[in-house]
Protein backbone atom coordinates (compact mmCIF):
# COMPACT_ATOMS: atom_id res chain seq x y z
CA UNK A 1 0.00 0.00 0.00
CA UNK A 2 1.42 3.37 -0.72
CA UNK A 3 1.90 6.65 1.54
CA UNK A 4 -1.10 7.72 -0.10
CA UNK A 5 -3.16 4.72 -0.16
CA UNK A 6 -2.71 4.55 3.69
CA UNK A 7 -3.26 7.97 4.37
CA UNK A 8 -6.45 8.07 2.75
CA UNK A 9 -7.29 4.69 4.51
CA UNK A 10 -6.34 6.28 7.71
CA UNK A 11 -8.72 9.32 6.60
CA UNK A 12 -11.88 6.92 5.70
CA UNK A 13 -11.16 5.25 9.16
CA UNK A 14 -11.56 8.34 11.11
CA UNK A 15 -14.52 9.68 9.25
CA UNK A 16 -16.00 6.38 10.22
CA UNK A 17 -15.20 5.98 13.96
CA UNK A 18 -15.96 9.84 14.44
CA UNK A 19 -19.22 9.26 12.79
CA UNK A 20 -19.71 6.19 15.52
CA UNK A 21 -18.47 7.70 18.84
CA UNK A 22 -20.23 10.45 18.34
CA UNK A 23 -23.96 8.42 17.57
CA UNK A 24 -22.97 4.93 18.74
CA UNK A 25 -24.84 4.07 15.09
CA UNK A 26 -23.52 1.27 13.37
CA UNK A 27 -21.54 -0.71 16.15
CA UNK A 28 -22.05 -1.36 19.88
CA UNK A 29 -20.73 -0.10 22.97
CA UNK A 30 -19.79 -1.70 25.84
CA UNK A 31 -18.18 -1.38 29.26
CA UNK A 32 -16.10 -3.31 31.42
CA UNK A 33 -17.41 -4.55 34.74
CA UNK A 34 -15.35 -1.91 36.59
CA UNK A 35 -17.20 1.12 34.56
CA UNK A 36 -20.11 -0.50 34.60
CA UNK A 37 -20.02 -0.71 38.29
CA UNK A 38 -19.99 2.93 38.70
CA UNK A 39 -22.89 5.07 39.54
CA UNK A 40 -25.51 5.68 36.54
CA UNK A 41 -25.19 8.92 36.30
CA UNK A 42 -21.04 8.55 36.17
CA UNK A 43 -21.39 6.08 33.35
CA UNK A 44 -23.79 8.43 31.59
CA UNK A 45 -21.49 11.39 32.32
CA UNK A 46 -18.60 8.89 30.72
CA UNK A 47 -20.90 7.93 27.42
CA UNK A 48 -21.57 11.55 27.19
CA UNK A 49 -17.73 12.73 27.27
CA UNK A 50 -16.60 9.93 25.02
CA UNK A 51 -19.33 10.68 22.12
CA UNK A 52 -17.87 14.96 22.51
CA UNK A 53 -14.35 13.83 22.61
CA UNK A 54 -12.18 15.78 20.83
CA UNK A 55 -8.96 16.63 21.98
CA UNK A 56 -6.86 14.09 19.09
CA UNK A 57 -3.33 14.68 18.86
CA UNK A 58 0.14 13.05 17.93
CA UNK A 59 0.81 11.43 21.13
CA UNK A 60 -2.46 9.68 21.75
CA UNK A 61 -3.55 9.10 17.96
CA UNK A 62 -0.13 8.75 16.25
CA UNK A 63 -2.10 7.18 13.64
CA UNK A 64 -4.42 9.80 12.95
CA UNK A 65 -8.10 7.37 12.81
CA UNK A 66 -9.43 8.83 16.30
CA UNK A 67 -9.91 5.41 18.07
CA UNK A 68 -8.52 5.53 21.40
CA UNK A 69 -9.10 8.58 24.30
CA UNK A 70 -8.55 9.10 27.86
CA UNK A 71 -11.45 10.93 29.51
CA UNK A 72 -11.76 12.43 33.53
CA UNK A 73 -15.08 11.51 35.02
CA UNK A 74 -15.51 12.60 38.92
CA UNK A 75 -11.91 10.92 40.18
CA UNK A 76 -11.48 8.23 37.66
CA UNK A 77 -9.65 8.50 34.55
CA UNK A 78 -11.75 6.48 32.04
CA UNK A 79 -10.12 5.17 28.40
CA UNK A 80 -12.39 4.58 25.35
CA UNK A 81 -10.78 2.17 22.45
CA UNK A 82 -12.19 0.94 19.62
CA UNK A 83 -11.85 -2.24 17.85
CA UNK A 84 -13.00 -3.82 14.67
CA UNK A 85 -14.59 -6.77 14.39
CA UNK A 86 -16.33 -9.15 10.90
CA UNK A 87 -19.81 -8.89 10.73
CA UNK A 88 -20.00 -12.26 12.50
CA UNK A 89 -17.69 -10.68 15.87
CA UNK A 90 -15.53 -13.86 15.08
CA UNK A 91 -12.39 -12.73 13.98
CA UNK A 92 -11.09 -9.00 13.17
CA UNK A 93 -12.15 -6.98 10.74
CA UNK A 94 -10.04 -7.44 7.22
CA UNK A 95 -10.79 -4.05 6.02
CA UNK A 96 -11.66 -1.18 9.13
CA UNK A 97 -12.17 1.11 6.54
CA UNK A 98 -15.01 -0.97 4.66
CA UNK A 99 -18.40 -0.66 6.88
CA UNK A 100 -19.81 -3.15 5.11
CA UNK A 101 -17.12 -5.28 6.45
CA UNK A 102 -16.81 -4.13 9.97
CA UNK A 103 -18.29 -4.21 13.53
CA UNK A 104 -17.03 -1.31 15.19
CA UNK A 105 -17.05 -2.07 18.90
CA UNK A 106 -16.31 0.75 21.27
CA UNK A 107 -14.82 -0.40 25.14
CA UNK A 108 -15.53 1.84 28.25
CA UNK A 109 -12.88 0.95 30.47
CA UNK A 110 -10.64 2.36 33.43
CA UNK A 111 -7.06 2.95 32.73
CA UNK A 112 -6.26 0.19 35.00
CA UNK A 113 -8.43 -2.51 33.23
CA UNK A 114 -6.26 -1.82 29.51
Amino acid sequence: MSTAEASDQSRRIRVLNDFFRSTFLGGRVVMTAGVAALPIDLQARAVLAVQQFSEFDRENDPHGQHDFGSIEVGDETIFWKIDYYDETMEAGSEDPADPTKTTRVLTLMFSSEY
